[in-house]
C-alpha cells in the first residue's frame, strides 16, 4: 500500500519534539543565508514550546490537529535539511545561489503558515502564553516576504564580474585579490585551512552535480575551484599555506577514498551569459530550456531535481504547479544556440542525452531514498486516515461556516497526495457535501471544496462518483461566475480530469453552459486559466459531437489570438484544439474566416515544437483541401512556407513528414507547372 504521508499519532509528538529541538539547538551557523537560517530558527524554537507543552499535558491530540501537526513535522525536517546542507555545503556555491536557497526557506514559511492555517488551537491545553505565542507566530508567516539579503547579492556579482575577468584575460595577474579576499572572508572563510576545506567541499559538489547531468553547472563549480586554489597563495604566505598542507591532504585522502572522486575534464570557458539564458535556480547558461506550469523556463535538469525532491511550486514566484509537464521552450531554445554559435561556445548534445539518462537513473535513485524516508503505511496510518476523514466529513455536514471552512481545507490538503487518501476520504462520504459547497457564498470553502474535488478527481473511481453526485452544474457554475480566479482555474482543471472518461466527455458537452463557461475562462482568465481551459476543451472536443458546440461557444477567433499572445504560452495547446476542430465543417468554415492564421501557421513551421509542427501543418492541409486554393496561393507567395515544407518533409517526425509531403504534392497540383517556382516536386 503507498504511504498516506500521516504518521502514526502514537509517535507523532515524539517526532515533533526531536527534530524541533534539533533545529532549534543548531550552532555554527554558516555566513550565508544568515537572516533567514536564525528566523527559521526563532520559529521553530516557538513550535519546541508548543509540542512540549502539548506532550506534557500526557499527549493528548485532537483529530482535528493531527494533519496540521503532522504537515509541521514535514516542514521542519526539509528545515533541517535545508540548514543542514547550507552549514556542510560549499559557502562560495551557497553565495552563487542566494536567491534560489532564499526562496527555499520562504516556500518552507509560507508552508508553515498553511500548516498554522488548519491548527485547532481552542481544542489544546495550552498556557495563556504558548497560545498567544503560537497565534503570534501566524501573523508573522502569514504576512513573511522572500528575503535575498542585499549584501549576499553584491558579493555574488563582484565575485562573478572577478570570474569574468579571470576567463577573459590572458594574464590571471590582472585578478584583483583584494577583492577575493574580501567576498571570501565575509562568508567565513580566513585562514589557509578554510580555503583547502572549501574546496574539498567544492569537489564534492561538482561531483554531485556531474552525477545529476549538469555539465555546465560542474563547469562554473571547476572554475570556482581554480579561483580559490590560485587565490590561495596570493593571498597568504608560503609558511602559512604550509601548516595547513599535510592536513588537508589527509582530508583529501579521506574523501577520495569514501567517494570515489574523479575530477571532470575543464569545459570549454564560456563568456558572460546573458541573463534570459541563465537557468534561474544555478544561474548557469541552460541547455534544455522548459517551461513550466507557472510560465517560468528552467533548465531541464535543476527543474527536473527541484520537483523529485518534493517540490511542487515555482522556485522563482511560489506558485503551485497545477501539473508537472515540463514544455520545452523552443524559441529561446534557437536563440540561445545562437548565441552559442556566435560566441564559439560549444554543447555537446550527445554526452548531454547520456547525462539526462543518468538524470533519470538518479532521480529513481532519490526516489527509492524518498520512499525510505517516508514513513510507511501501516495499519495504523491508514486507520488514521479513515478516521480524520470521517471526522471532517462530519464537520461539513453539520459545521459552522467557518469550521466547514476549515473542514473543507483539511479535506483539499487530504486530498493532495496519496491515491488511499482519495480513495479514503470518498468513501466517508465527502463527495456530495463538497458537491452543495461548491454553492457556498464563502470565497474560500468555495475555493476549497472545488479544489478538494480536483485533488478527489485523479483517482479513478472517484470520477464515476462525482458525476454521480451531480457535480458537473455546480462545477460549471463555479468555473462560470467562480468567487476567486484560482477556483475557476480548479473548476475548469476538474473538468479536464473528469471528462478523461468518454461517457464523461458526453455528459459534461451536453450541458449547455460547459463549454461557453470554459472558452469564457480561456478568453478572460490568468495564464494558468488559459491552459486549463484549452486543455479542458481539447478533451471535450475529442468527442466529434462537442466539436459543434466548441465552435458556436466562439472559441476558434479565441485560440487563434492565443497563438500570438506569449503571456498566455499556451501555442501549442490552441493548436491542438484547433487542429481537431477542423474535424467538422462548422469548425472548417470559422478557421477559414481568420486572415492572420495561415502567416502564423507558417512561422510556426519553422519555430513551432514538434508537436506545434505537426498541428501546424494538419491546419494547413485541411485549409488548402476542398476548396482552399486562397490558401494555398497564399502559401505560395511567401517565400517561407515551401522551404519550411520541404525541411520538415526531410526532417520532421514521422507524422510531420508524411503530412508535409501532401501538402507539397496539393500545393505543386494548385500551382501550373509551368509557373512552379521553386519546383515543389519532380
Amino acid at each position: 500500500m503507498a504511504s498516506s504521508g500521516l504518521l502514526p499519532c502514537g509517535s507523532l509528538l515524539e517526532s515533533l519534539v526531536h527534530i524541533s529541538n534539533e533545529v532549534a539547538s543548531m550552532e555554527k551557523l554558516p555566513c550565508v543565508q544568515v537572516r533567514n537560517i536564525s528566523a527559521m530558527i526563532r520559529r521553530t524554537k516557538l513550535l519546541y514550546s508548543l509540542f512540549e507543552e502539548i506532550q506534557d499535558t500526557n499527549g493528548s491530540i485532537p483529530p482535528s490537529s493531527i494533519l496540521c501537526l503532522t504537515e509541521l513535522f514535514r516542514v521542519i525536517r526539509r528545515v533541517k535539511a535545508l540548514i543542514q546542507e547550507s552549514k556542510d555545503g560549499s559557502c562560495v556555491w551557497g553565495l552563487i545561489q542566494t536567491e534560489f536557497v532564499s526562496n527555499q526557506f520562504y516556500l518552507l514559511v509560507k508552508e508553515m503558515g498553511r500548516a498554522l492555517d488548519i491548527l485547532p488551537l481552542s481544542l489544546l491545553d495550552l498556557s495563556a502564553d504558548t497560545r498567544e505565542q503560537v497565534e503570534l507566530l501566524h501573523k508573522q508567516v502569514k504576512r513573511v516576504d522572500s528575503y535575498v539579503d542585499p549584501l549576499e547579492l553584491q558579493r555574488r556579482e563582484l565575485l562573478l564580474q572577478v570570474m569574468a575577468s579571470e576567463k577573459n584575460s590572458k594574464n590571471k595577474g590582472f585578478i584583483d585579490f583584494g577583492i577575493v579576499k574580501e567576498i571570501l572572508s565575509c562568508i567565513g572563510l580566513i585562514n589557509p585551512y578554510d580555503y583547502e576545506e572549501e574546496i574539498l567541499k567544492l569537489e564534492l559538489e561538482a561531483k554531485k552535480q556531474a552525477g545529476t547531468g549538469g555539465l555546465i553547472v560542474v563547469s562554473n563549480i571547476n572554475n570556482l575551484i581554480s579561483l580559490i586554489s590560485f587565490s590561495k597563495p596570493m593571498i597568504f604566505n608560503d609558511k602559512q599555506s604550509e601548516r595547513t598542507k599535510e592536513d588537508c591532504m589527509q582530508q583529501s585522502a579521506f574523501i577520495s577514498r569514501n567517494h570515489d572522486y574523479s575530477s571532470s575534464s575543464q569545459s570549454s570557458v564560456v563568456p558572460n551569459i546573458p541573463d534570459e539564458f541563465r537557468c534561474p535556480i544555478t544561474l548557469d547558461l541552460m541547455r534544455d530550456p522548459v517551461i513550466v506550469a507557472s510560465g517560468h523556463t528552467y533548465d531541464r535538469n535543476s527543474i527536473a531535481r527541484w520537483i523529485n525532491s518534493g517540490h511542487y511550486t515555482c522556485p522563482k514566484s511560489g506558485q503551485k504547479l497545477l501539473h508537472m509537464a515540463l514544455i520545452p521552450n523552443y524559441a529561446l531554445k534557437s536563440l540561445k544556440h545562437q548565441w552559442c554559435q556566435d560566441n564559439n561556445v560549444s554543447l555537446n548534445e550527445d554526452k548531454a542525452s547520456s547525462f539526462s539518462d543518468s538524470e533519470s537513473g538518479n532521480s529513481k535513485g532519490k526516489q527509492s531514498e524518498n520512499a525510505v524516508d517516508h514513513i510507511s503505511a501501516t495499519k495504523a496510518v491508514a486507520d488514521a486516515v479513515k478516521m480524520i476523514a470521517e471526522f471532517l466529513v462530519g464537520k461539513l455536514a453539520t459545521g459552522s461556516v467557518e469550521i466547514q471552512r476549515q473542514a473543507a481545507y483539511e479535506l483539499r490538503l487530504l486530498a493532495k497526495t496519496g491515491m488511499d487518501n482519495r480513495r479514503m476520504i470518498a468513501e466517508a462520504g465527502a463527495i456530495p457535501f463538497l458537491v452543495t459547497l461548491l454553492c457556498s457564498h464563502d470565497p474560500r470553502i468555495q475555493e476549497n471544496a472545488v479544489t478538494a474535488m480536483l485533488n478527489l478527481s485523479l483517482y479513478q473511481n472517484n470520477k464515476i462518483l462525482i458525476m454521480a453526485a451531480g457535480a458537473i452544474d455546480n462545477i460549471v457554475d463555479v468555473l462560470q461566475s467562480g468567487k476567486t480566479m484560482e477556483s475557476r482555474e480548479n473548476a475548469a482543471a476538474a473538468i479536464f480530469s473528469l471528462s478523461m472518461i468518454d461517457e464523461c466527455k458526453v455528459t459534461i458537452g451536453a450541458r449547455p453552459r460547459a463549454i461557453p463557461a470554459l472558452v469564457g475562462l480561456l478568453r478572460d482568465g490568468s495564464p494558468a486559466g488559459k491552459r486549463d481551459a484549452a486543455t479542458a476543451l481539447f478533451n471535450l472536443a475529442v468527442y466529434n459531437a462537442n466539436k459543434i458546440g466548441v465552435v458556436v461557444a466562439g472559441a476558434v477567433p479565441v485560440l487563434i489570438d492565443l497563438l500570438m499572445d506569449d503571456k498566455a504560452g499556451i501555442t501549442d495547446d490552441s493548436l491542438a484544439v484547433l487542429a481537431l476542430l477542423l474535424g467538422c465543417s462548422q469548425g472548417l468554415e470559422e478557421i477559414r474566416k481568420s486572415r492572420v492564421l495561415v502567416p502564423l501557421l507558417t512561422d510556426l513551421l519553422r519555430f513551432g515544437s514538434y508537436k506545434g509542427k505537426e498541428n501546424s501543418i494538419t491546419l494547413l492541409l485541411g485549409l488548402c483541401k476542398d476548396g482552399g486554393e486562397e490558401v494555398a496561393r497564399c502559401l505560395l507567395i511567401n517565400p517561407r512556407s515551401i522551404p519550411s515544407l520541404q525541411s520538415l518533409a526531410a526532417e520532421g517526425s514521422p507524422k510531420a513528414r508524411r503530412k508535409a509531403d501532401a501538402l507539397l504534392r496539393l500545393l505543386n497540383r494548385c500551382c501550373p507547372q509551368s509557373h512552379n517556382p521553386v519546383g515543389l516536386l519532380v
